[in-house]
């Protein structure tokens, strides 16, 4: 009795050490950088004026981010929409990890600061923003980095 309570006790240790080896394995690839991806349809005869804004403020607003060391960087793609709830411009905002996302509101209203005075004007300068376009959605999507 004693004899197969202690091979089923080792039997038992073996599969641990079994397991903890599995959850050491490396895995192939590391965890990288945090892309935010917006889908964006302006309304008709509304892309000039919001590809202007893009262009000013939302320049503005991004490079001060870059300078403040609070993103990496962003892009702007057109695309060619399929259908009407297709986006026709994708802007993306990529972020060192998802912990840059930790307290991120105040962060850039610090950096909007220097764009619109007050917060009012940022209200407002959304609210004519609005009129140009419409946010289809927007995800977040992690690289991974093959090793």
């Amino acid at each position: 009795m004693i004899r197969k309570t202690a091979l089923g006790l080792l039997a038992v240790i073996a599969s641990f050490a079994t397991t903890g080896a599995v959850a050491q394995e490396a895995q192939p690839y590391t965890e990288g950088a945090v892309t935010e991806v917006s889908y964006i349809r302006t309304k008709p005869g509304m892309f000039d004026a919001y590809m202007k804004w893009v262009a000013t403020e939302r320049r503005a607003l991004m490079d001060g981010q870059v300078k403040a060391g609070i993103i990496l960087g962003y892009r702007i793609y057109v695309t060619q929409p399929r259908t009407p709830s297709d986006p026709d411009v994708i802007l993306t905002v990529t972020y060192k990890n998802l912990a840059a996302l930790d307290g991120l509101d105040e962060k850039v209203e610090s950096v909007g600061k220097t764009i619109w005075a007050t917060r009012q004007k940022s209200n407002e300068a959304q609210i004519s923003r609005e009129a140009m376009r419409e946010v289809l959605g927007s995800e977040l999507i992690r690289e991974l980095v093959l090793k």
